[in-house]
């Protein structure tokens, strides 16, 4: 059976470098906070992989944090500022990542922030009027959230014009941007965004691993203590040979950024032209369709398939050898919809399913063309 791996926005397959130079990195076992040679060994290369990722976004060493991945990352930026930056509003969308979203709920019900929405139009984009007056509510401290590269439907927003825009009313500002960085250039100094996340294994690097880019003299100081690890914001051992894939990847990712993306853009757009010449009833969500205003790493499709049909679907892609899914992999087993999908879809759309297909570079034409084709076997069945 034909195996076909479109679920690269949940997690990508890990570079060959990588693997090998996480198991070099393995016989490096010394702690990086002890003093002896062994030690030493392992916190140079770990503050040399900090350099290496700070050199790519333009950013300091002492600016870029390890973490255990995005969802960390998030919480960390986004609990500590409320806790030290007197931040008491916080401005997001309601298409955010769970990481996100769930986050900023519980400070709210806690009674810690107050919690506002930015419109969204039908496509998903957030309405920069309705931002600007948000921003203007009242001169409580802000915190604008918004995500550089929305996961399930791959929309990309003006990040910069958001970052201004926040600043002119003397708004921090942060974004997930665990489906961005590895996959576009980055210059923090080109803008003044005050906190980002990211995540190795969206890049082709190891799960369990990523990092925050928190702006110098921020003023946030740790969210887990017990050591002065990562310049005394995040305690505990680090994890040095995920730190090591993690830079190896990200060096892989952006020394070959243009080729790979080229190769990417090309994937995606012959998906969608297939779906469009195969499946002309089948509907892109958000702007997941349009190659200008989306991520060229994904497309999230409506399809003309009966309810009792889309009960199945999943399954009779999986037992096809497709790996795929539905709403994002963050909520795979979930009854729950796409908390995404509901903001911005009409109640017909939403009894049809969708589905989100994400590609790489070890992807194919041929890997589409059999998706396609098992797509039109069920939906004609």
């Amino acid at each position: 059976m034909k195996h076909v791996y479109l679920d690269n926005a949940a997690t990508t397959q890990v570079h060959p470098n990588v693997i090998a130079k996480i198991q070099e990195a393995l016989g490096t076992y010394g702690n990086p906070s002890s003093t002896h040679s062994f030690g030493r060994t392992a916190k140079t290369a770990i503050e040399s992989a900090r350099k290496t990722i700070a050199k790519y976004i333009n950013a300091q060493p002492s600016e870029i944090i390890f973490t255990s991945g995005g969802t960390e990352a998030d919480n960390m930026i986004i609990r500590c500022a409320v806790r030290d930056l007197d931040v008491k509003t916080i401005i997001t969308s309601k298409i955010e990542h769970h990481a996100v979203l769930h986050t900023v709920e519980e400070l709210e019900q806690k009674g810690l922030i107050q919690l506002l929405f930015v419109n969204l139009d039908t496509f998903g984009n957030p309405d920069m009027a309705h931002l600007e007056a948000l921003l203007q509510k009242d001169d409580s401290k802000k915190l604008v959230s918004l995500m550089h590269v929305n996961n399930e439907i791959g929309n990309k927003i003006d990040l910069e014009a958001i970052t201004r825009l926040s600043k002119k009313y003397d708004a921090l500002v942060h974004s997930d941007t665990v489906q961005s960085l590895g996959h576009y250039n980055w210059d923090v100094k080109a803008f003044p965004i005050d906190f980002l996340a990211a995540a190795a294994h969206k890049f082709h690097g190891p799960k369990g691993i990523g990092f925050a880019f928190i702006r110098k003299n921020s003023g946030l100081s740790c969210m887990i203590s017990g050591g002065s690890q990562e310049r005394g914001l995040r305690a505990g051992t680090e994890s040095f040979h995920n730190i090591v894939g993690l830079e190896e990847a990200f060096i892989h990712a952006y020394e070959n950024l243009d080729k790979e993306k080229k190769y990417v853009e090309e994937l995606k757009a012959y998906f969608i032209e297939k779906v469009n010449i195969e499946i002309p009833e089948a509907k892109f969500n958000g702007h997941s369709g349009d190659m200008d205003k989306s991520t060229y790493t994904l497309v999230n499709v409506c399809l003309p398939i009966t309810e009792d049909k889309a009960m199945m679907l999943l399954f009779n892609l999986d037992i096809k050898g497709i790996a795929c899914s539905k709403g994002s992999a963050c909520q795979s087993g979930s009854d729950a919809g796409s908390h995404v999908l509901t903001e911005i879809l009409s109640e017909e759309d939403m009894k049809k399913p969708s589905v989100r297909f994400s590609f790489s570079t070890y992807n194919t034409k041929e890997d589409i063309d059999y998706t396609i084709g098992v797509l039109k076997d069920i939906i004609q069945a």
